[in-house]
């Protein structure tokens, strides 16, 4: 669904996704309230999404070029609420710039974090780079390098689910929410992951993975508008 009036608009760019599988009792206990894991053919997933957020503006004002503007990198899961609304919840988000930082976690209660991060494109691939600096634990970091391959035209029903998200679930200010998004369809490619070398997932208190990604997807990016929180996300559902 459209989103008329946003509240943020962004770009996200040179994208990364790299997903595990789990099962779903794993990672039940870090939902927010009224959410579910969601499953796919009985497995939910850990997603490690390595980014550049740019041009982040509020309402229909033009993007901030620098504040705006940053690497990111986010630990996240799938989940469902009582109204049947599929989303994400993310367990950390690490960023370039300190101020929109304190403005996440003040503003809109996200587990922003601030990393000493970079974005490179080198022979075909892509590297993420993210230590972090606050508020910890410090020093918690990644080293992701990418080959993106062919395009992808018709998604698998796996790759649909982890990459058609419309919105995240998230503890506000007043209780459980969903801030809803609207974007254009991802260009997707399938990639090829050169090396991962990482403890994020650790660090937002999901097991560490202990085989390869089930999935590696690129993409270029697409512009995103971000809606307001939508009503309280409802009781909890009895299952996903």
């Amino acid at each position: 669904m459209a989103i008329r009036t946003p509240l943020l608009t962004q770009e996200w760019l040179d994208l990364a996704f790299l997903h595990w599988a789990v099962e779903p009792s794993v990672v039940a206990g870090l939902m927010p309230d009224g959410t579910v894991p969601d499953t796919h053919d009985g497995l939910t997933y850990v997603g490690l999404v390595a980014f550049r957020m740019h041009r982040v503006g509020w309402l229909r004002l033009p993007g901030i070029p620098y504040f705006g503007s940053f690497p990111e990198t986010n630990v996240r899961l799938y989940s469902v609420d009582g109204h049947g609304r599929r989303g994400v919840v993310f367990r950390s988000m690490d960023a370039a710039r300190l101020l929109p930082v304190v403005m996440g976690r003040v503003g809109f209660r996200l587990p922003y974090l601030w990393s000493r991060m970079t974005v490179r494109s080198a022979d075909g691939t892509v590297t993420y780079t993210s230590t972090r600096r606050w508020p910890g634990p410090r020093g918690a970091y990644s080293r992701i390098t990418v080959r993106p391959g062919e395009r992808i035209h018709e998604p698998t029903a796996l790759e649909h689910f982890l990459t058609a998200r419309l919105g995240m679930h998230n503890t506000f200010f007043g209780g459980a929410a969903y801030l809803p998004n609207h974007h254009p369809r991802w260009p997707l490619h399938r990639a090829r992951l050169v090396s991962c070398d990482e403890d994020l997932v650790a660090s937002a208190g999901i097991p560490t993975p202990t085989d390869p990604p089930v999935s590696v997807l690129y993409s270029p990016g697409v512009p995103v508008r971000l809606g307001r929180p939508a009503r309280p996300a409802g009781p909890r559902p009895l299952a996903a």
